[in-house]
């Protein structure tokens, strides 16, 4: 984090209540700036965020700020803006309610800077490894995948809801809360999208639930049905309520939901560095090299001790990038601690499963196969579910790494 980075405030008047949050809830100097001064001013200091508080957001000041800020070196700089339509037109931009209070402004900002501290700490840790610290700079149209969004509904709404968030990002539907939840505790989620078809008491009961849970304080969440009264939003500090249709909705979390995966994608690179790179940074699974290393080890130790060791190949139709992450993610979740898996160049998924003798790995594989196969994302939400094709072998006393691979399929990973 660079030192003498401030917090940077542009409006049109004195906002003595956001300074004065700002300067009680956040550890960096806060300069104020006039609208026709900033970009002038952006240019001679090194900001960690920038907050245009202004009733009617000027767009050509924002995109001058944010063609300031994507100049900087370093780890990201949010930029915050006040405006009733979210995004202004800029994917960088994180909206604030026009009627955010000051501690709901300083509560965001808080959130968005815990990316830059990670941010900046996966680019220490990248140049102590390589001597150049490439780590990619926060760039929402370069994403390597797009967000997934969790839209929950029953009412009218809820088709042209979940067709809006299908069509810009990762879409995953929930009729209930309950189910919600499952997926939640189950799968990588960027934002939440709550529909109509529920009572106040149902949102709010939910609302709690989140609030409780650290994995879940950070996620951007939007209810969208302008019939439910006033909520509780406080510890949850990227939710709001926001009333329009379906593109008001996806405009204003959009921004939201593209950093949460960065940040996401953050903590994986980190595991990676940590793992001097035997992890992979977009599955979370080791790499190939890593896997074949490691299933010979596992031989090895099985020769000694006559132990069984079954290995699992997972191949799938050819799917996009988006779904193939998903699937390798979701196998993340599922492996037992004792097994071990990658995924190849060609999006298929191997699984060790070690002390498993061939009958027992049946099971497993099976179990592993349904999950993938009624959860996994799909490109078009009104095509069949995708079905993993299952090879499965047991070690035989000759086997090395490359042969139990090329028994489950010919052109398997070998190492380099």
């Amino acid at each position: 984090m660079s030192i003498g980075a401030s917090i940077v405030c542009v409006a049109d008047g004195k906002m003595p209540g956001l300074i004065a949050a700002l300067r009680a809830g956040i550890r960096y100097p806060v300069i104020e700036m006039r609208p026709e001064d900033a970009p002038t001013r952006l240019a001679a200091i090194q900001p960690a965020a920038v907050v245009v508080d202004k009733p009617n957001t000027d767009l050509e000041l924002i995109e001058t700020i944010v063609g300031r800020v994507g100049k900087l070196e370093g780890p990201y700089v949010p930029v915050l803006a006040r405006s009733a339509d979210g995004a202004c037109d800029q994917p960088s931009v994180l909206p604030i309610a026009p009627d955010a209070a000051p501690a709901r402004v300083v509560a965001r900002l808080t959130s968005t800077l815990r990316v830059r501290a990670l941010h900046a700490t996966v680019q220490r840790r990248a140049a102590a490894q390589d001597g150049n610290g490439k780590v990619a700079s926060y760039r929402p149209g370069d994403a390597p995948e797009q967000p997934t969004v969790l839209v929950a509904g029953r009412g009218g709404g809820y088709p042209a809801l979940t067709l809006a968030v299908g069509e810009r990002a990762g879409l995953i539907g929930a009729l209930g809360f309950e189910t919600a939840q499952r997926y939640l505790d189950g799968r990588d989620i960027d934002g939440i999208v709550i529909g109509d078809g529920f009572s106040g008491r149902a949102v709010e009961g939910f609302l709690d639930t989140l609030r409780s849970d650290v994995r879940f304080r950070d996620l951007p969440i939007v209810v969208a049905d302008s019939r439910i009264g006033p909520l509780d939003l406080d510890q949850l500090p990227n939710a709001d309520r926001v009333r329009g249709g379906p593109d008001r909705v996806m405009a204003h979390l959009l921004p939201l939901v593209r950093l949460h995966a960065f940040g996401a994608r953050l903590r994986r690179w980190a595991k990676s560095l940590e793992s001097k790179g035997f992890v992979d940074a977009d599955t979370g699974l080791l790499t190939c090299n890593a896997f074949v290393h490691d299933l010979n080890r596992a031989i090895a130790d099985c020769e000694k001790r006559t132990a069984s060791l079954s290995l699992a190949r997972f191949a799938f139709e050819p799917i996009d990038r988006h779904t193939s992450l998903d699937a390798a993610r979701i196998v993340g979740r599922l492996v037992r601690s004792t097994d071990f898996a990658c995924q190849d160049d060609d999006g298929a998924i191997h699984i060790v499963f070690g002390e498993t003798d061939l009958k027992a790995a049946h099971v497993v594989a099976r179990r592993i196969a349904s999950v993938l196969k009624h959860t996994m994302l799909v490109p078009d939400p009104d095509a069949p579910r995708l079905n993993p094709e299952v090879s499965l072998v047991m070690r035989k006393p000759s086997d090395t790494a490359e042969t139990m691979l090329a028994r489950v399929h010919p052109a398997a990973i070998a190492a380099e």
